[in-house]
């Protein structure tokens, strides 16, 4: 359970940072930019929309055969939540609708715009249509174990009832409702820890230093 509970984690978090360098600009005499910035490429950039895009489709056998369970032929296989038949369709699908999703969301044309019109550049690559393409790269490299990890997190239910489990405490082991729980954690974790940050800062602007852990943090 924590192994599946870490992986959750793991995929909700794991980012690609794409090192960015900014070009030096001197203003009177002040020196702006020339400092090192990451892009933050996530490996799940689709979150659960794969899998409940994945989940409406496989629904719809279920609907043509009015909800009847003794069914045979593929439609009869496609309303079993646990056989491999459905579970194999579901799983491809959740890739593809992973690169789909992706696809969309994520910009490498736009990220390349943003870094050209700010003096940015990805250091050993040109800037316009080869840092598109190197962006574009990236992310399908890291989209594939991505959306992989993704359907096996959506299947492990039917992993689980393998394994002889219970189908209904299966059902705990997968799925969007594990990924929105982590997901959910993982945010108010983050908020917490705004609300820490700024009471240290508060703690600053009236003694003049910076207390614990923040010492590391106040560097910008």
């Amino acid at each position: 359970m924590l192994a599946v509970i870490a992986g959750a984690v793991l995929l909700v978090q794991g980012t690609r940072k794409v090192p960015v360098q900014y070009a030096k600009r001197v203003v009177g005499n002040k020196q702006y930019g020339g400092a090192r910035q990451y892009i933050p490429l996530k490996v799940n950039a689709a979150g659960v929309m794969p899998i409940i895009f994945a989940q409406a489709i496989m629904f719809i056998p279920l609907t043509l055969i009015g909800f009847k369970e003794s069914q045979g032929g593929f439609f009869g296989a496609m309303t079993d939540m646990y056989g491999w038949t459905y579970n194999i369709i579901y799983f491809l699908m959740i890739v593809a609708f992973t690169y789909f999703y992706t696809a969309i969301t994520v910009r490498p044309s736009q990220m390349a715009e943003d870094m050209k019109r700010n003096n940015g550049f990805i250091p050993g690559v040109k800037p316009g249509k080869p840092t598109v393409e190197y962006l574009d790269s990236i992310m399908s490299r890291i989209t594939l174990p991505g959306s992989i990890f993704l359907g096996i997190v959506a299947i492990l239910p039917a992993i689980a009832h393998v394994l002889g489990m219970n189908r209904q405490f299966a059902q705990f082991f997968g799925g969007t409702s594990l990924l929105i729980m982590v997901g959910v954690v993982l945010d108010t974790l983050r908020i917490i820890e705004g609300h820490l940050l700024m009471r240290h800062y508060d703690g600053l602007m009236k003694d003049g230093r910076i207390k614990g852990r923040t010492t590391g943090n106040a560097a910008f």
